[in-house]
């Protein structure tokens, strides 16, 4: 299971001349690559063969409205660079219009991408969409790159997995935003500090920053990866730092929050760091390994009496929590940021928890992956629109479906044990449970579904599900896409390892 679960290896001076392009062919829905209206879906198969080319990679693209589909790869006419074995192009993915005109635009993260002879240096391709489809307008892609010649700062070299993890978003005055994590960029902290990059404006102009940049939560220190793990919404957004030490426990862990503006210091404005630690209980203090910021989801949030969203709620996976005596267990912490930049920690959730389905087991990693949506973004958040949903991939069924998985769903607001529901292979999920599937390792959101990926185990169970968000357990997916069906090709590797 380690090999599956560990690491691979204020003013707003953008504001200016941000006025959105206009596109009337373009509907500005939200996932909507050819501007039609209807969302589209991304499935990426990281590990994929792309003409003869090992682990290349690729990304599927399901249009709506049965519109059909495209494999979009680095062999893909009017897509920067080329294919070469190992680079992973889909291992990370993240959705929005980039250049504000109606069309949605996706984001690839290519970490895996060899620079010159820097092995892994890593690349992100910025596919833009337009009536005709993903890569088929005036400009059809451009490629973010570390160095002197690219759109990121800083020098690329060996292993900074640029585009290890992404995250997007448009901020309130209507600048859109992509941020890059790099954990393995080496700096005067030491050994894979890690860094991010913030994209903002049309004009794709970028500024750097990392736990060594001014005002920024704790120092940079050896192995923190800061940028393993990015999540936001359009008010804020925050990145991971599973390696972050809390005092003398190493490997804890830590998140770091920040706003989607420039600063005096021509940085996203950083709000507030934080590690590990429970309201009550045995378990309150960091430990080591714990991984707590490994995986990150946010939604957007609508108190009571607000006229429309100001806040997020943030998920927080732990997946190396140990519960008592029961190692890598795993646990999730939820948090509500306020409109006035302060957190509130909500919920501990673990499969211990009261009323909670199942038990914990050493070695679930229950908050390896995390997703989470608010369903109802018009109206005052409730219990019912507020969904989380969090990946077991550890958990087992019997010595002979060893890390099988799961997913268990939760409300963000109130007890986790009051709304919670759970899927498994054979239990909702339409395959048979087998060894090694994982199941929980990927998981995307739209508003009205949970897309479950199912990369890995059996040839006939893989594919991508779409479950409702409000599923009882044991229910059934309402969307299935399949390989050999719907256009889709038979011939795939980890197909739905990740999917937007």
């Amino acid at each position: 299971m380690a090999t599956v679960l560990a690491f691979n290896a204020g003013p707003m001076p953008e504001a200016d001349d941000q006025a959105p392009v206009a596109a009337a062919a373009c509907a500005g829905a939200a996932s909507d690559f050819n501007g039609d209206g209807i969302r589209d879906v991304a499935i990426a198969d990281p590990e994929a063969t792309v003409s003869g080319i090992e682990r290349a990679g690729l990304v599927h693209i399901v249009y709506g409205g049965g519109k059909g589909t495209l494999e979009l790869s680095q062999e893909t006419p009017n897509i920067s660079d080329g294919a070469e074995r190992g680079d992973e192009f889909g291992f990370s993915i993240a959705v929005y219009d980039a250049n504000l005109d109606g069309c949605a635009d996706i984001a690839v993260g290519t970490p895996y991408e060899d620079v010159g002879t820097l092995k892994d240096a890593g690349l992100v391709h910025l596919v833009y969409g337009s009536p005709a489809g993903l890569g088929q307008g005036a400009v059809a892609s451009v490629g973010l790159r570390q160095g002197s010649d690219g759109k990121l700062g800083g020098g690329y070299e060996a292993e900074d997995w640029v585009g290890y993890a992404l995250a997007a978003g448009k901020s309130v005055t209507n600048i859109p935003f992509l941020v890059v994590g790099v954990p393995g960029e080496d700096g005067p902290g030491g050994t894979d500090i890690g860094i991010a990059h913030y994209v903002y404006g049309t004009d794709l102009q970028s500024a750097s920053f990392g736990q060594d940049t001014t005002g920024v939560w704790e120092d940079a220190e050896p192995y923190d990866r800061f940028g393993s793990s990015i999540a936001s919404t359009d008010r804020h957004f925050v990145v991971g730092v599973p390696g972050e030490s809390i005092g003398a426990v190493q490997f804890a862990g830590g998140v770091v929050a920040f706003r989607p503006s420039l600063n005096t210091n021509g940085i996203p404005t950083p709000m507030f760091g934080m590690g590990q630690g429970r309201v009550d209980g045995p378990d309150s203090a960091a430990q080591a390994s714990d991984g707590y910021g490994s995986s990150l989801a946010m939604a957007p949030y609508r108190p009571s009496g607000a006229a429309t969203i100001t806040d997020s709620m943030l998920a927080v996976g732990a997946p190396g929590e140990d519960l008592s005596t029961t190692v890598d267990a795993g646990a999730v912490q939820v948090y509500h940021i306020k409109a006035d930049e302060t957190v509130v920690h909500t919920q501990w959730i673990d499969q211990n928890a009261s009323d909670v389905e199942g038990e914990a087991e050493p070695g679930d990693f229950f908050g390896q992956r995390v997703a989470a949506v608010n369903t109802a973004t018009n109206v005052v958040s409730t219990a019912a629109t507020m969904r989380l949903a969090v990946g077991v991939p550890g958990e087992e069924y019997g010595a002979e479906h060893s890390e099988s998985g799961g997913i268990a769903l939760f409300s963000m607001l109130g007890a986790p044990g009051a709304a919670d529901s759970w899927i498994e292979p054979g239990h909702g999920i339409p395959a048979e449970s087998a060894p090694r599937q994982y199941t929980g390792l990927s998981l995307g959101s739209s508003p009205s579904l949970l897309y479950v990926g199912m990369p890995y185990g059996p040839a006939q169970g893989r594919a991508v599900y779409g479950f409702p968000w409000n599923v009882a357990s044991g229910g059934a997916p309402t969307q299935t896409f399949k390989p050999g069906e719907g256009g889709l090709p038979t011939d795939v590797a980890a197909f739905g390892a990740t999917v937007r």
